[in-house]
């Protein structure tokens, strides 16, 4: 029994609809992290009860470790002796009687000493700097065979349209298969089946295990989130949940499952999850992501999730005696709810890169968080033991799967190329398109006209630095996007173009992963009445470069190759410096300055002057920042001082303070309860986890000392306009949208030295506005007027109030003077967010310094 999309036949369970998420679950079922309902349920790094309490030393890490390993074309086995880690006894796992992290190693040694199918790779370190092992099975590849399987994976990518006629892939390429693990370290269970896999795999005798394991390559990362996996968290040791990251790749566990799609080009892959009762297998619901061709995509994602869920039910489990309800498949039986719209999601960032199946599975049995802290160890132990015996059903059935269905898993990847590289359109869902999938009807139809192009500037019209460019470049190169170079000056789309600048031609494999990352996206809250999580992130609109879309035409323009960006670091060769505020690195490259003792004065523009007996540092920072410190016009007025923040933050926004190289010391509610120090910072930024009506006295009275002595203040959304209304900083009335909405929003920015040159677009998640301002409060930004969001999900409420109608001409940065020159900002925006919206950074990198009395 459930609701049903009117002239269809998908019945949708309870759990996945808005309000019931939080619905009281049956004795050994569970949830998912809640999709965002009514009363959106925010995970670790956005607004909660909890500040972030990442270390300084984690987010350091942040850029990883990328340890050598073997090159694409050594042969198999790639037998490697991995060192043992020590025993950790606190180790999360144990209690589950699952596999403890220092336990993997040796394990894995053991299992590539049972024969010649296994192969152990470090595909780097996690935030935490534990090693990701990334295992291969398959039968022996000498490295002549390992060559020219390298050579057909190129061919099907680069030149798909020979490779569906090339024989020799037909009959001897091996199908790449991926299985992730553990992405969420307190979903223990796919690294047990993932461990049982290898080694049934290593010993079988049997002919179908031979046939498969001579006709593929079975990739399994065993545990991408070790930190996690070890705590006993969902997120990294940095505090971010990877299964969010994939689109801004900050962490280096995401880059690691990066590297390994752009490497092995995976046909199939299934991500393994908890906890869902029963067991969710993807294809989802609507929105479907529209840059996919997803006719061949619903195709094998469905027959597969079939597979997988005939052999999840075949266990044997029932509610009645084991509390596991049958399984489910979202995009059958539900309406909405468990979407595959954005890219920031294991299984829908490996179509991009070939995947022609890829599934979410979860897990039914519920042994994480409350359960963890309060069931007995036996109780816990039966249901890890049945989610292992889930998480291997699933695996086993799309091997099968792939064993079954390898021509037309290739043949359909090859297609994907192919349609992309020849600029094709895509091909609707259809009965007739996808037939053997029931239910399809236009909810179901997602596509898009891809521009013929995109022209990035070297330096932009608007004089943003070509360190955002560059940025950019790099960041699409790293996602195997190709990327071109004028070496000419040229004219294009009505425009014209200096020689150096970028194009992003779509007639490309990976046009998908191109657009998806840079078009301004769509507007899609009146497709359905709740996503899942964000629905929109450009990076055109909100990485700070210049991105101009060129829809059709002929791209008769002289242009090289670009492995990576050109460096846009440069250092005037006399006299004082001009070193602008416009980008994070340059926030990171003043803070480096700031840090070692430099005069730097503010120029009139809001950027700094640098003094010419500081050139040396210039230079170092220009090439570590690539920045530009040009020659500067004016001696500048008023001294910058290195700031130091008390930061109530997510965990993303702290990872982003770092980036800009701020000194940031983190406190919550608890930290000042026990006592602070607030002689170590200048300015306090809040935006989760501190509540002044939770102060006791000695905590209150101290902050209200730090105010008094001239301590600025930066806040963000209801919790940072909660805190500047109780302590009296700043008259205004914050009043809150649908606490579902985000998206890329424009914005009219203001002359102030926070917002003056600014993006005209922002990102919002539970936006704010601000009404009601008192004397002296002064407007920085503006929602714009008419519909601001550019694209994502934003609707009024039932009652009609919250949507972007009403923000539409709000003020949404707002800014009063406080005592001893400092100032306190509230923001209603969200330029942090997940430390994804880099062109936005310096907003609250300039308000941090402003609130400071910089």
């Amino acid at each position: 029994m459930g609701i049903h999309r009117p002239g269809l036949h998908r019945p949708v369970p309870v759990l996945l609809i808005g309000a019931a998420l939080t619905t009281a679950l049956l004795p050994g079922s569970a949830q998912a992290e809640p999709r965002p309902g009514p009363s959106p349920v925010r995970g670790a790094e956005e607004r909660g009860d909890k500040a972030a309490k990442s270390s300084a030393a984690s987010a350091e890490r942040a850029l990883g470790e990328r340890i050598p390993g073997f090159s694409r074309t050594a042969g198999y086995p790639r037998e490697r002796e991995l060192p043992e880690v020590p025993e950790n006894p606190a180790d999360k796992s144990i209690k589950l009687g699952l596999t403890p992290y220092h336990g993997i190693a040796p394990k894995l040694n053991a299992l590539q000493k049972l024969g010649d199918r296994v192969s152990v790779e470090i595909a780097g370190r996690s935030a935490g700097g534990h090693q990701l092992y990334l295992v291969t099975v398959t039968s022996p590849e000498s490295s002549r065979e390992a060559r020219a399987q390298e050579r057909m994976r190129e061919r099907i990518e680069n030149a798909p349209a020979s490779a569906a006629r090339d024989k020799e892939i037909k009959a001897e390429y091996k199908t790449p298969v991926f299985i992730n693990n553990n992405i969420h370290g307190n979903e223990w269970e796919g690294t047990d089946a993932a461990l049982k896999l290898i080694e049934r795999l290593a010993t079988a005798k049997d002919a179908k295990t031979e046939d498969l394991l001579d006709r593929s390559r079975i990739y399994l990362n065993v545990t991408a989130n070790p930190d996690g996996r070890i705590a006993g968290t969902r997120a990294n040791a940095n505090g971010f949940d990877l299964n969010r990251d994939f689109v801004t790749a900050s962490q280096p566990e995401t880059r690691a499952m990066r590297q390994i799609a752009v490497d092995k080009q995976p046909a199939v892959m299934i991500d393994l999850h908890g906890y869902v009762n029963g067991t969710l297998i993807e294809p989802t619901t609507p929105p479907h992501g529209e840059n996919y061709e997803y006719d061949l995509f619903l195709k094998n994602t469905y027959a597969n999730a079939l597979g997988m869920e005939a052999a999840v039910n075949g266990l044997g489990y029932t509610e009645a005696k084991d509390g596991v309800k049958p399984a489910q498949i979202p995009f059958r039986d539900s309406e909405e709810g468990w979407d595959d719209w954005p890219p920031i999601f294991t299984p829908q960032y490996m179509p991009f890169h070939g995947a022609t199946a890829a599934h979410t599975i979860e897990f039914p049995m519920q042994v994480n968080n409350r359960a963890y802290d309060t069931l007995p160890v036996a109780e816990l132990r039966r249901r890890s033991a049945i989610n292992t015996d889930i998480a291997g059903a699933a695996m086993d059935a799309t091997l099968s799967f792939v064993q079954e269905r390898r021509a037309g898993l290739l043949a359909d990847q090859i297609e994907t190329f192919r349609r992309a590289d020849a600029g094709e359109a895509q091909v609707p869902v259809s009965p007739e398109t996808v037939p053997g999938v029931p239910g399809i009807g236009p909810e179901d139809v997602y596509t898009t006209d891809f521009p013929r192009a995109y022209v990035i500037p070297a330096a932009g019209r608007d004089q943003r630095s070509a360190t955002a460019a560059a940025r950019l470049v790099d960041h699409l190169i790293a996602h195997d996007v190709r990327v071109e170079r004028a070496v000419r000056d040229f004219r294009l789309g009505g425009r014209s173009y200096e020689r150096g600048s970028y194009l992003v031609d779509l007639e490309q494999p990976k046009r998908g992963m191109a657009n998806v990352l840079l078009a301004d996206g769509r507007d899609i809250s009146d497709k359905v009445s709740v996503m899942y999580d964000i629905s929109g992130w450009s990076l055109g609109r909100l990485w700070g470069a210049t991105v101009d879309e060129v829809k059709d035409g002929r791209l008769d323009v002289p242009r090289t190759p670009v492995r990576s960006a050109a460096a846009a670091g440069y250092v005037a060769p006399r006299g004082d410096l001009r070193l602008g505020l416009d980008d994070p690195q340059e926030i990171a490259a003043l803070n480096a300055l700031l840090a070692d003792g430099v005069a730097v004065r503010r120029a009139a523009d809001g950027g700094a002057i640098v003094p010419a007996s500081a050139r040396r540092a210039a230079l170092q920072l220009s090439r570590t920042y690539d920045v530009a410190f040009t020659a500067a016009k004016e001696r500048g007025s008023g001294a910058l001082q290195r700031t130091r923040v008390a930061a109530a933050v997510t965990s993303g926004e702290l990872f982003a303070l770092r980036e800009m190289n701020f000194d940031v010391l983190p406190v919550s509610t608890a930290t000042l309860n026990a006592g602070f120090d607030w002689s170590e910072a200048d300015v306090l930024m809040v935006s989760a986890g501190l509540d002044l009506g939770e102060l006791n006295a000695p905590a209150r009275g101290a902050l209200d000392a730090f105010l008094a002595d001239g301590g600025g203040v930066v806040g963000l959304g209801g919790t940072g306009a909660a805190l500047t209304a109780d302590a009296g900083l700043l008259t205004a009335k914050a009043v809150a949208g649908n606490g579902d909405a985000n998206g890329v929003v424009r914005v009219a920015n203001t002359a102030g030295p926070v917002t003056a040159g600014a993006p005209d677009t922002t990102f919002v998640y539970s936006p704010v506005w601000f009404t009601d301002l008192g004397p002296g409060v002064r407007v920085e930004q503006s929602y714009a007027t008419g519909n601001p969001l550019v694209s994502g999900h934003w609707r009024a409420l039932e009652d009609g109030t919250g949507g972007p109608a009403d923000a539409a001409g709000k003020a949404s940065v707002v800014s009063a003077p406080g005592v001893e020159g400092s100032r306190t900002y509230l923001f209603g925006t969200e330029p942090l967010f997940r430390a994804h919206p880099k062109g936005v950074f310096p907003q609250i990198g300039r308000a941090l310094l402003g609130a400071a009395g910089s």
